[in-house]
């Protein structure tokens, strides 16, 4: 079962996806896709470690996040991927939108396909936390537009094949589908 949570910042779509986790019969992993770059992101990071329980295994995985669902699901496992507008970020940022367009646009085509196609095969059950970036204005710069068209266009693909999608606002889910 593929369930995919968004919302806005601080919205509670990490609990709603860690409470959802909780329910699961299945053994959980958490699969982290921040990256520590500065001493906020640290301390972001810690707060969400210490709100899962201890026996949860957290994954890094800032790249390649289909080669990992593959790896770790199996019938009797929970992957809590929180979340997934950090890994396109990561992705993204990989090549030099100015310089390498074209490497870029490769590089993430493969990734996302390689992603959904994952999902698609992952025999245990997923949750998918991510941001909903569509709601505010078009940013400036050509790579923040990329970002929010590309994770738009990734959530689409998601919600598409997912048996379930939640909207969390105000630490209120919804289920949308």
């Amino acid at each position: 079962m593929i369930r995919f949570i968004l919302g806005g910042a601080r919205s509670g779509k990490s609990s709603y996806g860690e409470q959802l986790a909780l329910q699961s019969s299945y053994t959980v992993s958490v699969v982290a896709t921040a990256q520590i770059w500065d001493n906020e992101m640290r301390e972001r990071i810690a707060r969400h470690q210490q709100t899962r329980p201890a026996n949860w295994q957290t994954l890094e995985v800032p790249h390649d996040l289909g080669d990992a669902i593959i790896k770790h699901s199996q019938a009797d496992t929970c992957l809590l991927v929180d979340c997934l507008t950090l890994w396109v970020t990561n992705e993204l940022l990989r090549y030099d939108i100015d310089k390498a367009n074209t490497q870029l646009t490769a590089h993430w085509q493969q990734q996302k396909q390689q992603f959904l196609l994952a999902l698609k095969q992952a025999p245990g059950d997923i949750i998918l936390v991510s941001n909903e970036v569509g709601t505010g204005i078009v940013p400036m710069g050509a790579i923040n537009r990329r970002f929010v068209d590309e994770t738009g266009w990734l959530h689409q693909a998601i919600a598409e094949i997912a048996d379930e999608v939640y909207w969390v606002v105000a630490g209120l889910p919804q289920r949308i589908k």
